[in-house]
């Protein structure tokens, strides 16, 4: 009796141990963790106060530079003008229609040119043959200057919204078929044979390997295609437009008010950049989910 009591306290004693080692080991996990976070935390605010400090020297060496003579005022102008017409843009509101349009044509190209590229992808991916037929056109095609097709949008689609918007296409669908398209070719076949021993059909080793495996690039995607958005539409508008960013930069160098020019682009910068981060926001909602 007194040994069983002895070996049940034995064992009583190594359970306790053991928990106080989970306990010490789930400790240790949790610092560790935030000590990461921390450290992840504190490199973000690094990367972003030198974004900022070097964002505000780009601004004093501007008006600097301006202001001593060091670059010509009329074409570059300088940051406190730039900044008081687009004030006074904004308060007048003339400023709210163009950028109005300008975006809704940018967003418009983006998510077609997107959406399109995508399926234009998939088809070819799921047809050798026709991949093999529609290459060299496609390469061909996406070397031609955008500048030199917007004359045909024009004639064929009006000047307008829509011719913009296919020029804006134009840029956009090759791209991101060529890329997305390459991606879907570079998936490792192991995971594919995989899928095929179990007898797998072409749906589901698209959906099952094929989609996922390809998932980041399709999303990097939406990145490259804000910046292409924006060439297009600005193209799009140096050529037809009556309105928008496009059109004021124009405008501004007919009437040589460059300060207009470079309020212009500056915008174009600011709402770019906040699309960008949009995009950026959407890949870690959606990479997070998978």
């Amino acid at each position: 009796m007194a040994g069983n009591g002895a070996g049940g306290e034995g064992k009583l004693v190594k359970h306790e141990e053991q928990a106080g080692n989970a306990a010490s080991r789930s400790l240790w996990l949790q610092q560790l963790h935030g000590s990461y976070k921390k450290q992840k935390r504190l490199r973000h605010s690094q990367v972003l106060a030198v974004r900022t400090v070097l964002l505000l020297l780009f601004f004093a060496g501007w008006e600097a530079g301006a202001r001593l003579g060091w670059i010509d005022e009329l074409l570059f102008s300088y940051p406190t003008k730039v900044f008081r017409q687009i004030w006074t843009d904004m308060v007048s509101g003339s400023l709210w229609p163009h950028l109005g349009i300008t975006v809704g044509e940018t967003a418009a190209g983006f998510v077609l040119g997107t959406l399109l590229g995508t399926l234009l992808a998939v088809v070819i991916w799921w047809s050798p043959f026709l991949s093999a037929v529609l290459d060299p056109f496609m390469v061909v095609f996406n070397s031609m200057p955008k500048v030199a097709l917007g004359p045909i949008f024009i004639v064929m689609f009006g000047a307008g919204f829509t011719a913009i918007v296919v020029t804006t296409l134009s840029i956009t669908v090759i791209i991101t078929t060529l890329v997305v398209y390459n991606s879907f070719c570079s998936v490792d076949s192991n995971l594919v044979k995989v899928v095929r021993s179990f007898g797998g059909t072409r749906v589901q080793e698209f959906f099952k390997v094929i989609l996922p495996a390809s998932f980041p690039t399709v999303v990097s995607t939406l990145k490259v295609n804000v910046g292409m958005s924006w060439v297009g539409v600005i193209v799009g508008e140096f050529l037809v437009a009556k309105s928008g960013l496009g059109y004021l930069i124009i405008y501004g160098f007919q009437v040589f008010n460059f300060t207009l020019v470079m309020s212009s682009l500056l915008i174009i910068a600011v709402v770019a950049t906040v699309m960008y981060q949009l995009v950026v926001y959407v890949e870690k909602l959606l990479l997070s989910r998978r």
